[in-house]
């Protein structure tokens, strides 16, 4: 790495106390860049590089805040165009799915670990990196109410319900541990690594004869965004809950509603109505 992608790391890391996984972001994207000082040509050949290599436009457009990021920070006049994105409609898992996981019946610290994990996202959203920090510390169970630092280390408050209180006070009771989801049974160990997690919840699945959706670990957030909305939840609040910076994610999630939409509308048609 040379000399001027170095600096703009160290600032970052030391004067903008960015996490060391943004960290590893900014290194990682930098990898695409001819040198330090690109041309508008060589910073079009690197995106089209990015493309030959099967990245999406949402993987692309990721890379491209940090080269334009880095670029403003260098001086350079130049900037990339960030792609078009599909608007996909987001992965969630289906009722009778939810039903299969609520109802399974753990016994081992193992499985009770796993499931708990799973209940933790089904009934808060929270990302999966912020379930596996969570320590016992950030456990409000009087006031329902899990602390999480986020993106961007921000920390936020997020409820909880009395359902959630139940499973987790047994958890800790059973198994105490400044970590909640620690690697070891009895105290101590480290923080589960997301590809265990994940190994774990497809293996569960297919176990309980569901079809894991696309980006598995995220759709539980997706499906309880969408079960939010659904409930009458407001836009706002969601933002407020998910740790969203802006409304642009949020509403992705109102795209999930076609179902209620139809339903919806066959309640209100013209057509539907008359005699």
């Amino acid at each position: 790495m040379t000399a001027s992608f170095s600096q703009f790391i160290r600032e970052r890391q030391y004067l903008h106390n960015l996490s060391p996984a943004t960290i590893e972001w900014y290194k990682h994207s930098f990898k695409w860049l001819p040198n330090e000082n690109p041309s508008q040509e060589e910073l079009r050949a690197a995106v089209i590089r990015m493309r030959e290599r099967g990245l999406k436009a949402t993987g692309c457009n990721s890379a491209i805040r940090a080269v334009n990021a880095y670029l403003k920070w260098s001086g350079s006049p130049h900037r990339v165009l960030y792609l078009k994105e599909d608007q996909r409609v987001l992965p969630t898992f289906t009722l009778p799915d939810i039903k299969k996981l609520l109802t399974y019946q753990p016994k081992k610290f193992y499985e009770r670990r796993l499931h708990l994990i799973i209940l933790v996202l089904l009934d808060t959203g929270c990302r999966i990196d912020e379930v596996l920090s969570l320590r016992a510390s950030d456990c409000d169970l009087d006031n329902l109410l899990f602390t999480v630092t986020g993106k961007g280390r921000k920390q936020r408050k997020i409820p909880f319900s009395f359902e959630l209180r139940r499973a987790l006070s047994r958890f800790l009771r059973d198994f105490p541990s400044e970590l909640v989801f620690a690697t070891r049974k009895h105290g101590g160990g480290r923080k589960l690594g997301r590809r265990v997690v994940l190994r774990d919840v497809k293996l569960l699945c297919q176990r309980l004869g569901i079809t894991p959706p696309e980006r598995t670990l995220h759709a539980y957030r997706h499906t309880f965004a969408l079960h939010y909305l659904r409930k009458g939840g407001s836009v706002f609040h969601l933002q407020k809950v998910l740790g969203h910076s802006t409304l642009e994610m949020t509403r992705r999630y109102a795209n999930l509603l076609t179902e209620d939409l139809q339903a919806i509308h066959q309640r209100v048609s013209l057509l539907a109505a008359w005699p």
